[in-house]
């Protein structure tokens, strides 16, 4: 499909703005899905696979594109719908999630919409534990599309550790974390899950919001309690993309308000790249993180705390 997608230079105009671009298509229904756009490479028709044997039921195979093995994922299956048949005209996305390089396979790709953040909302609660949904939009015609939670998609093929690697832990910075305590904002269940863990191993107690709004939603509560917010949270750790308002949005707010400007941030994404480190210097994050890198989060959290210490 030449041409659906745009340079990363024209993407980068909608960050810090609120807005999203996001590739929609069907798996076998008329049901429309959608991934965010930054996490997509490139489309195309199935190429040629490659079995992978003992490998996870939901991998198709391996498809080679430039020199590079990509494992392809059949996203219908995965997600507990039928497979894809792919004895029929089928597509293949491929998307860069967490440092790595993947292939979804899907049906039909439909087109690219622009929208706002505050138009994408989250799954309905009655939804239960157990969709792939990290959020829901509808069209002008009223058609419901869901986007998915890829992020969950992974961790159930590639095991995610979460654990610090004794190298990395200091315990005497553990000792001392004892009332800290960080504001944790994600959509994903799987990626607060794994957020929580290692903070948790380092003594900090977490608190939890599911997107931007929710969050500085509750910052501005605490200010207008008298509470000195930059003084009472360690850090805010924030995902870039969440229904209502994304990381960057939520970035902006907080440097906007006096009172809470002085917060230390961390943005930690699935996106990876110069592309999200170039977005941390434009809208005022302090660190940028990809995602699942246990020790990576440990070793910025350990330092931010050293930093405090040494100014007391």
């Amino acid at each position: 499909m030449a041409g659906i997608l745009d340079t990363v230079d024209q993407r980068t105009q909608l960050v810090g703005e609120n807005r999203l671009e996001l590739l929609m298509f069907k798996m076998q229904s008329r049901q429309l899905f959608a991934l965010n756009v930054f996490k997509v490479q490139e489309v195309m028709q199935l190429p040629k696979l490659t079995k992978m044997p003992q490998s996870h039921p939901v991998v198709c195979g391996v498809a080679s594109l430039r020199g590079q093995a990509v494992t392809v994922i059949d996203l219908s299956a995965a997600i507990g719908m039928k497979p894809i048949d792919t004895t029929k005209p089928c597509n293949l996305i491929v998307t860069e999630y967490n440092r790595s390089v993947q292939g979804f396979l899907v049906g039909s790709v439909d087109r690219i919409i622009n929208l706002s953040w505050n138009l994408i909302m989250p799954p309905p609660a009655t939804a239960g534990r157990g969709h792939y949904l990290t959020a829901v939009t509808r069209l002008e015609d009223n058609q419901l599309v869901e986007i998915i939670d890829v992020e969950k998609v992974l961790a159930e093929i590639v095991s995610y550790n979460s654990e610090i690697s004794a190298e990395v832990l200091d315990k005497d910075i553990v000792a001392m974390t004892s009332g800290m305590k960080v504001l944790v904002v994600d959509d994903s269940t799987t990626a607060r899950a794994q957020t929580e863990g290692i903070l948790t191993a380092l003594g900090i107690e977490v608190i939890e919001a599911t997107d931007g709004a929710r969050a500085i939603q509750m910052l501005k509560t605490w200010a207008d309690k008298g509470h000195k917010v930059p003084d009472e949270l360690l850090m805010v750790i924030t995902d870039a993309e969440m229904p209502e308002m994304d990381g960057y949005r939520l970035t902006r707010e907080i440097r906007e308000d006096p009172r809470l400007k002085d917060l230390y941030i961390v943005l930690n994404t699935s996106l990876s790249g110069s592309f999200n480190e170039s977005m941390v210097q434009k809208v005022g994050c302090d660190k940028f993180i990809s995602k699942f890198q246990p020790d990576v989060m440990a070793a910025i959290v350990q330092d931010r705390v050293r930093d405090l210490l040494a100014r007391d």
